[in-house]
């Protein structure tokens, strides 16, 4: 038994030789440290808040998780909605009109083009056109020689000759107040029946333009493309009672901050709940300088806008041909 003791001792025993080279060896290998997880950087709380003399962090908003819940979606879509009436609690629609003929006239011509060329644009062609019979009837070389600033004056002239024919004949001269019918008339879909029938008969829509689609997607309220499916899917996240004016904020907010090519991120007071912070500009001295219209000092779209937003400080637009 003595003798199998020693055995075992000598093949489990290490020499202190060998237990040198093991020690060296130990040394000598490179040990692998593993990088601290990074911290998701958030966006500020108020975007435009920023410390006395001291250039704030550009800092990227961690993406809210895939699996957000509906109830979480919802809240946080309404949320923003709030935030936005407040901003701008003057919202109105941005084409000068005086009746249902006028809006349904100028939103159709407002295509490919902006609100103020519209707007720029219309009172002339009113003054010479002022009822949906005297349009029918006109001469189409002399309402594309009006239209002309607007772009593509000479689709424009047969949709608005065309929709004011339908009007006289089919409909007594006046503007329909059901999407069903408005739909029927030329050079009028969905996104231009929404917008009359919320602005020019207070019915609630959902107007889908180029704005609306793009800060939609952003917010990730919806990841669908097609102008109706974007219409249904942000519908169902507000009540029918919100669909007008959410339109308003949502185009207003698309039109002076979050641009397309470059979001003003720095000035945005939705910031703290928007999955696409940082894709524009964080620092908010710089995004200052993106803002448009009322927002950066500039006038607004209209000739004539509304009261409340001439109280608030908003400056109407000039007429085509000044300054």
């Amino acid at each position: 038994m003595t003798a199998e003791k020693d055995a075992v001792k000598k093949t489990t025993a290490k020499s202190p030789e060998s237990a040198k080279k093991a020690a060296s060896a130990k040394k000598a290998a490179p040990v692998k440290r593993q990088a601290p997880a990074k911290k998701p950087a958030i966006a500020p709380k108020k975007a435009t808040a920023a410390v006395k003399g001291v250039a704030p962090a550009k800092t990227v908003a961690a993406k809210p998780p895939r699996g957000e819940s509906r109830t979480a979606l919802v809240r946080r879509a309404r949320r923003i909605n709030r935030e936005l009436a407040e901003v701008y609690p003057y919202a109105h629609p941005e084409l000068d009109f005086e009746n249902p003929f006028q809006l349904v006239v100028a939103t159709v011509l407002s295509a490919q083009t902006t609100d103020l060329r519209v707007n720029q644009t219309t009172p002339a062609l009113f003054a010479k056109y002022p009822t949906p019979e005297d349009l029918a009837a006109a001469n189409p070389e002399e309402v594309e020689e009006i239209l002309r600033p607007t772009g593509f004056f000479r689709a424009k002239t047969k949709s608005v000759i065309g929709l004011s024919k339908a009007l006289a004949e089919d409909f007594g001269g006046e503007v329909p107040g059901r999407l069903e019918d408005l739909v029927k008339l030329p050079g009028v879909g969905r996104k231009t029946a929404f917008v009359v029938l919320g602005n020019a008969f207070g019915r609630p829509g959902i107007t889908v333009d180029t704005h609306f689609q793009r800060l939609v997607r952003r917010w990730q309220w919806t990841e669908e493309t097609d102008p109706d499916k974007i219409e249904a899917a942000v519908g169902a996240l507000f009540p029918k009672s919100d669909w007008t004016d959410l339109s308003h904020h949502v185009i207003w907010h698309g039109r002076r901050i979050c641009h397309a090519r470059k979001p003003a991120c720095g000035a945005c007071p939705v910031a703290p709940l928007c999955p696409a912070y940082g894709e524009g500009e964080t620092d908010p001295e710089k995004a200052k300088k993106l803002l448009k219209y009322e927002k950066g000092g500039l006038p607004g779209q209209r000739l004539k806008p509304p009261q409340a937003y001439l109280d608030a400080g908003g400056k109407p637009a000039p007429p085509l041909g000044a300054g």
